[in-house]
């Protein structure tokens, strides 16, 4: 999805200020028979589309517009500052739809005065191999997203590592289809069980972000079935999502979000998907041919499904039956996980659960790469003083970004008070401090930190110190690739200084994905901490001193 959300116009404002009795409603006072919650989805779907007009059904095919995107629709006045918004139904009883981004936790909270928990990264939890533990994942984020007016979350991403310097390697949930399947559907369940729509994405073999909107997937029908479709397979028939969404990429000639291949004969006829398949944002190519496909709902406006699709269905070019499906799609979804009978309710977010959460899943999601001679755990009573080193160390810890980027809470712990806000292609550090979190593990020692700007002042303290422990990092984010698996900003080169400065020497990696480690034998111990969310300081410090065994196993080659 693009780097853009909903930002609204003053002259939105003035259109409804003059002209209220065109602000939709979203209460119904008349008791309709699709109300009846003894009725399937499918039986209540169909009843409501019978009684819509062509107009009502146009406007539940699309967004109502993004800045940089798409023009906007006056409409999007009503949207809550999420990634997209399609208009409700007043009349019939059906609300609208108030989508955000939610990979790791529900994005742009800042920017909206709100606060969403970091959870960390998907790849994270996928190295925890606990289905259970994926189920709470998703539900902390369904009960967040309805917090904050939300009824459907953009998350679910299930593309497979095939290259693992694509800046969502992070989003995803590694290598394994089955894994990735087993894992995805499992937090799907918890969202919707939140009574929010979930999606899984992106449909299908987008494993670059390089030339995204124009690369073509070559792969014979076996070989995409049995590895990245089988992801898709498993998520989908496991979790009863109720949304897939299409890629940008071209698979074997023809556009994911057109691919009839893709959406209809597997998705559709194969696996029996009953939810709707929606663009990713900007992804539509086409209108006939797309519905022909099996494309149900474009993002974020209505080039191709707006005026278009109105024309194409009253000249016949798409077929009635067609264009009723695409809709009754969306309703089903809506009936199925519970957006319609139990609407959400702005609320405040339970800040202390959330952090809970996030620290038992970081601590389940760490891995032991290496641990030679017993180095770890840390004895507390034995270590007198310990060297934390590394890039912003003593402030916080990396996360992934693009539209999974979730807002700290303060902003940006790197930068001074209010110049912290969230940008696209710029990297966000979490205010959760190693510095802080292994202070208050060893209160009596000596722990000090130094950036590792200059490697031989910081070789220099690992020298004096019983123990060296460095942060290194490596960003991702959506809308970029890495360039290489090698650490940026000479990290390999301070990690080399440090360990031969002190043979005690532990690294922490804070990675989306596999990294080159060219000092992996100088070194004692290594642990994969990912991205590691709101509290991973304190998750990887109880790692480091024993107080949590690190159980988790990795999800992607390294």
């Amino acid at each position: 999805m693009s780097q853009s959300t909903n930002r609204l116009f003053l002259p939105f404002l003035f259109f409804f200020l003059f002209f209220p009795t065109l602000v939709p409603s979203q209460n119904s006072e008349t008791p309709h028979p699709w109300t009846n919650r003894s009725l399937s989805p499918d039986e209540r779907a169909a009843m409501v589309v019978k009684e819509m007009t062509v107009d009502e059904k146009i406007q539940m095919l699309h967004g109502t517009g993004m800045v940089g995107l798409s023009p906007m629709s006056p409409l999007a006045i009503h949207s809550n500052g999420g990634a997209g918004y399609v208009p409700g139904i007043p009349r019939l009883g059906i609300p609208a739809l108030q989508m955000s981004d939610a990979a790791y936790g529900v994005r742009v909270s800042g920017e909206n005065g709100r606060y969403s928990t970091a959870l960390p990264s998907d790849i994270a939890g996928a190295a925890t191999w606990d289905l259970a533990g994926a189920y709470e994942y998703g539900a902390l984020i369904g009960r967040e997203l309805r917090a904050q007016g939300y009824n459907m979350g953009l998350g679910g991403g299930v593309n497979l590592t095939r290259e693992p310097r694509n800046g969502r390697t992070f989003e995803y949930m590694g290598e394994d289809p089955i894994l990735a399947g087993k894992m995805v559907a499992s937090a799907i369940k918890g969202l919707q069980a939140q009574h929010v729509i979930g999606d899984i994405k992106h449909y299908a073999l987008n494993d670059q972000e390089s030339g995204r909107n124009a690369v073509n997937v070559n792969i014979d029908k076996r070989a995409a079935r049995e590895s990245d479709l089988l992801a898709f397979e498993i998520g989908v028939l496991d979790s009863n999502v109720g949304a897939v969404m299409c890629s940008y990429n071209r698979v074997n000639g023809d556009y994911a979000c057109e691919n009839k291949y893709l959406l209809t004969d597997v998705l559709k006829n194969d696996w029996k998907f009953k939810g709707f398949v929606l663009t990713d944002w900007g992804g539509a190519h086409s209108t006939e041919k797309a519905s022909a496909a099996g494309l149900d709902h474009e993002q974020p406006g209505w080039i191709f499904y707006g005026d278009a699709l109105k024309k194409a269905v009253e000249s016949g070019r798409v077929p009635q039956s067609e264009f009723d499906d695409h809709v009754q799609r969306i309703l089903r979804a809506m009936f199925a996980t519970g957006v319609i009978d139990d609407p959400p309710q702005k609320s405040v977010v339970d800040v202390d659960r959330g952090f809970e959460v996030a620290r038992t899943l970081e601590e389940q999601a760490i891995v032991l790469l290496k641990n030679d001679h017993e180095q770890l755990p840390l004895a507390a009573s034995k270590v007198h003083s310990i060297a934390i080193i590394g890039p912003h160390a003593d402030v916080g810890m990396i996360s992934g970004g693009g539209s999974a980027q979730v807002d700290p809470p303060v902003g940006n712990a790197i930068l001074p008070p209010g110049k912290g806000q969230t940008r696209w292609l710029e990297p966000v550090w979490f205010p959760t401090s190693p510095l802080k979190s292994i202070r208050a593990k060893v209160p009596g020692a000596s722990v000090q930190f130094d950036s590792g700007a200059d490697p031989e002042k910081a070789a220099s303290l690992a020298a004096k110190s019983d123990v060296a422990i460095v942060f290194a990092y490596q960003w991702e984010s959506e809308d970029m690739d890495l360039p290489t698996l090698s650490l940026p900003e000479n990290q390999d080169s301070l990690i080399a200084k440090v360990a031969a400065a002190n043979p005690h020497t532990v690294v922490v990696l804070e990675t989306g994905g596999p990294v080159t480690m060219p000092w992996a034998g100088q070194v004692s111990a290594i642990l994969e901490a990912w991205f590691a969310g709101s509290k991973g300081s304190d998750a990887v410090a109880n790692v480091l001193f024993g107080d949590v065994n690190p159980s988790a196993k990795l999800p992607v080659t390294f």
